[in-house]
């Protein structure tokens, strides 16, 4: 099943399979993939804030990172016993 980070439970591995830009704020796409959100790499939400799960705080190889909610929405992520990520080259838009 193909979710979004923002989408998976604490404590949940799972391996990015592909990664875009907000369409509103399309420099995300870069700054993401300079922290490490890259296909195939392991992904983990260590916690989400209360009350709205926002912030999430996001452990990516050996970096935890602060994520907001519209930033995690455009990670998109496989479980991690998944076979290879396919990489999902349709991706468009995540939400704002």
């Amino acid at each position: 099943m193909n979710r979004t980070l923002d989408q998976v439970a604490v404590g949940e591995e799972m391996r990015v399979s592909a990664v875009a830009g907000a369409e509103a704020a399309p420099e995300w796409l870069r700054w993401l993939e300079e922290i490490g959100f890259i296909a195939g790499e392991r992904v983990r939400v260590m916690a989400k804030g209360f009350p709205c799960a926002d912030p999430l705080v996001v452990r990516i190889g050996q970096s935890t990172f602060a994520l907001r909610r519209a930033e995690a929405a455009c990670v998109r992520v496989v479980p991690a016993a998944a076979a290879e990520p396919v990489r999902d080259e349709a991706l468009e838009a995540c939400r704002a």
